[in-house]
């Protein structure tokens, strides 16, 4: 069976990107590259996995541990995860010079991301 909504990134956020990033790339060995902000550290998968981000909470959100799963249709996905029990963390937005994303959580509390690339996909 294969999936429209395939898991593509995986986010790290908490209250001290700093000590988390140092955490993991000792831990794992990851190579992690600070924007120009430094305040997102992307993890590059050289070849293996998929890559990630190590970053500071959201404004309004508690820390957590997340994927991303692409949907072409970001706003439509976090419409049908609302009316299946789950509750929107981020609405959806686009990342400045990058995708269209949105956050919720499932019933249950965990949280999951959306995202897209292309502005202009068709409806998943």
């Amino acid at each position: 069976m294969t999936t429209n909504h395939p898991v593509v990134w995986f986010e790290v956020r908490g209250q001290n990107r700093e000590k988390l990033q140092a955490y993991y790339a000792q831990l794992f060995g990851w190579e992690i590259q600070a924007d120009g902000s430094g305040k997102y550290g992307e993890v590059k998968p050289n070849g293996k996995g998929i890559g990630g981000g190590i970053a500071e909470q959201m404004p309004g959100a508690r820390p957590w541990v997340t994927f991303y799963v692409a949907a072409n249709d970001v706003a439509g996905t976090l419409d049908k995860a609302q009316r299946l029990g789950g509750k929107v963390v981020v609405p959806t937005r686009r990342i400045p010079d990058g995708p269209e994303i949105a956050v919720f959580e499932d019933p249950e509390g965990h949280v999951i991301g959306l995202v897209c690339d292309s502005p202009a996909a068709p409806n998943a």
